[in-house]
C-alpha cells in the first residue's frame, strides 16, 4: 500500500464527504497488499506526528490533535513510469482486492477512534484540500 498524507485546515471529496481540521489521506493498494498491511498503514496513519505542540515542533497526531481523516482510494499513487511516459497501473490491486483492502484502512481508522469521511471507491472525483503548513507525507 501507498499513502499520500495532506495535514490539512479542511477537505472534500465530491462525491463522497467532508471533514475539518485533519489529514487528507489518498490510499493505493498493491498486488500482495493484506488486511494486516491495511490495518499498519492505519495505525501509522493515526500515530504519525505531524501536527505542531506549543512550541512548534512536529510532536502531536491525530489522536492527540483529535482531527478528522478523509481517506479516498487512489490506485493513480501505483503508476510506474520506468518505461516511457505512459503510466503502467499494472502493480495496483483489481478493484474487487482493492476496494476491502480501502475499507479495511477506513474501518481501522474509526476503530481507533477517529472521524473519518471517505470519497465514492472507483468514482471520479473531485477533491478540494486546504492544505496546513504545508504537510505532505508519503508512506509505504
Amino acid at each position: 500500500m501507498r499513502a499520500v498524507i495532506q495535514r490539512v485546515a479542511r477537505a472534500t471529496s465530491t462525491p463522497g464527504g467532508s471533514i475539518g481540521p485533519g489529514l487528507c489521506v489518498l490510499v493505493g493498494v498493491a498486488e500482495g497488499d493484506d488486511a494486516a498491511t491495511a490495518v499498519r498503514l492505519a495505525d501509522k496513519i493515526a500515530r504519525l506526528r505531524i501536527f505542531e505542540n506549543e512550541e512548534g515542533k512536529f510532536d502531536r497526531s491525530l489522536l492527540d490533535t483529535g482531527g478528522a481523516a478523509l481517506v479516498v482510494s487512489q490506485f493513480t499513487l501505483l503508476a510506474d513510469t520506468a518505461k516511457g511516459n505512459r503510466p503502467s497501473f499494472s502493480g495496483a490491486a483489481r478493484p474487487e482486492v482493492a476496494e476491502p483492502l480501502y475499507e479495511r484502512v477506513v474501518e481501522a481508522l474509526r476503530d481507533l477512534g477517529i472521524q473519518v469521511a471517505t470519497g465514492a471507491f472507483g468514482a471520479r472525483m473531485a477533491v478540494e484540500l486546504v492544505n496546513d503548513g504545508p504537510v505532505t507525507i508519503v508512506l509505504e
